[in-house]
């Protein structure tokens, strides 16, 4: 059986990579067009090159388990009609022992995706971001016309909402607004600064300008009588301090899409958004789907397994492909679905990134046990068309 599971690890690794070089070709491909209008006096077309190669981990980490179910269903059929599984099956290998086989097979592509999925993807997501900063003056994500917001508290009990207009990477940013407030939610302070630089805890503000407001501005003018005390007082600072718990990781965090983070820093940010009461929804969805994926690429050599073992008496590979095809975009789409469904619906975030996976699971299991145990509904229908063929 060891022979026999390397046999099929070997047709099953070469189909699986010419389908992924040729779907992410086609990706990237499709993606250099829509980026050929950006091209100009900022951006070279050698600069688009560069920024289509970092999205290269991205596209092979979303097409994988596609890639795998077409590539297993195109290596299981060849085999079936070269008459290679009959053989298998002829010397006492069961459809479930063969299916174990499979799953043993993709352990190393569950663990090549998870190195693609907290390591590669996320550095070159982050490179990817800080160039698109550098040559475009924006990124893809998280970002408003207004720019980047955030949310914390500070020491005194208060809240402080930051307002960024751009990142440069490394902690660096353009154009500061912050809002302090008390912790009776009135405003305290606005202050304006046109760079800053994040770190060890810190937001350090350079040239700004500081508008302290009284704390009770309605009382202070409600006797008609010119305040004692003023109501605003603007001042111009060179440089202030504030104590943060922003750090450049979290700046950047705050850009990328969740999808494309690594896990560790997805339960960073997941903490910080719980601590400043933010909403946390996407994020722990985001989660559950990473911690799923592995599961996703075993359901996929699940699916593809009694597709792969039927019979190609009436039919080549073609139809098989076909069907994979259809499967592995019906199951794409289920997952989006459920994506949309469950963030609509309030679902657990478990049950949104789960729920498809299982169902596949249950359909593919289904399918094999049918056809290896010859299920009666199957019996049926092939004595019903049995009957119904002319004498």
């Amino acid at each position: 059986m060891r022979t026999a599971r390397q046999y099929l690890a070997r047709e099953i690794y070469r189909s699986t990579t010419v389908v992924l070089v040729a779907l992410v070709g086609l990706f990237m491909f499709f993606a250099l067009i829509e980026g050929l209008d950006k091209v100009g006096e900022r951006l070279s077309l050698l600069n688009l090159f560069y920024l289509q190669a970092l999205d290269l981990p991205n596209h092979l980490y979303e097409l994988l388990p596609i890639g795998l179910l077409i590539g297993a269903v195109l290596a299981l059929a060849g085999l079936a009609q070269r008459n290679e599984l009959t053989i298998l099956r002829a010397s006492g290998v069961s459809g479930m022992k063969l299916l174990a086989a499979l799953w043993l097979i993709t352990i190393p592509l569950v663990l090549g995706a998870y190195i693609l999925s907290e390591y590669i993807t996320p550095a070159a997501e982050l490179r990817g971001s800080e160039s698109r900063l550098a040559l475009l003056g924006r990124t893809d994500g998280g970002r408003l016309s207004s720019g980047y917001w955030f949310k914390e508290s500070d020491a005194s009990g208060g809240t402080r909402i930051i307002n960024i207009h751009s990142l440069d990477g490394q902690g660096r940013v353009q154009g500061i607004i912050l809002y302090e407030f008390r912790p009776d939610d009135s405003l305290q302070a606005y202050v304006q600064a046109k760079t800053g630089q994040f770190g060890q805890g810190r937001l350090n503000l350079q040239d700004l300008t500081e508008t302290l407001v009284h704390p009770r501005p309605a009382s202070a003018l409600a006797d008609a009588r010119v305040p004692t005390t003023p109501v605003a007082e603007v001042r111009h600072l060179d440089e202030r301090s504030i104590p943060t718990s922003l750090t450049p990781e979290r700046l950047i965090a705050r850009i990328l899409t969740p999808e494309r983070m690594a896990i560790t820093d997805l339960l960073d940010y997941i903490q910080y958004l719980r601590n400043n009461h933010l909403q946390t929804d996407r994020q722990e969805v985001a989660l559950w789907r990473k911690i799923a994926y592995p599961f996703t690429l075993l359901v996929m050599m699940t699916i593809a397994a009694p597709i792969g073992f039927m019979q190609t008496r009436r039919g080549g590979v073609g139809p098989k492909v076909f069907l994979g095809i259809i499967l592995g975009v019906g199951f794409f789409m289920l997952n989006q679905l459920a994506l949309n469904a469950g963030m609509l619906g309030d679902w657990p975030p478990w049950a949104t990134a789960l729920v498809p996976s299982l169902l596949g699971l249950c359909l593919a299991l289904f399918a094999l046990l049918a056809m290896e145990h010859r299920h009666p509904l199957a019996l049926w229908w092939r004595q019903k068309r049995l009957e119904s063929r002319p004498a």
